[in-house]
């Protein structure tokens, strides 16, 4: 299967690409006062409001430094009821795309974060995949997405 690569933190994760819609530079966001920690807030899209969670605070870790190749990765979502929504996501050091072989995966045998699933390894080291389906709790989701589709 082909990842996105990029950081959380000094650790690399990957997302499917089947998942990722685009990757864009890092934009100004619009700040969401009193939303949860993990959301960095709305950009515009084509005209639509898109929310954008931190990975990095999202993983209980403080955002990272604005690099050269921090992006944010718009991806459909999709939430356990199938309603698809535009979701960014704000990563560190976006990598590129990399492919990885089914049996290459193992499962990490540890469950810190719902949202982080099987790891491959490589020269590089370890590689995690990151569950967009496990990203968002039902509250977080009830609180970003409105029930006729659009983002809160």
């Amino acid at each position: 299967m082909k990842l996105l690569v990029f950081h959380i933190g000094a650790d690399r994760y990957g997302l499917r690409l089947r998942d990722v819609v685009r990757v864009l530079p890092l934009v100004e966001l619009k700040q969401l006062p009193l939303a949860p920690d993990s959301v960095a807030g709305l950009m515009d899209l084509h005209g639509a409001s898109v929310p954008v969670i931190d990975l990095c605070r999202a993983s209980g870790l403080p955002s990272g430094a604005d690099h050269f190749d921090t992006r944010i990765i718009v991806a459909d979502y999709v939430t356990p009821e199938g309603a698809h929504h535009a979701l960014g996501l704000r990563a560190e050091r976006v990598l590129g795309v990399q492919e990885v072989r089914d049996d290459q995966l193992l499962d990490s045998g540890v469950q810190a974060a719902p949202f982080l699933g099987q790891v491959a390894s490589d020269a590089q080291g370890m590689l995690q995949l990151v569950g967009l389906e496990h990203l968002l709790p039902e509250e977080l989701r009830a609180l970003l997405f409105q029930r006729d589709g659009a983002a809160a």
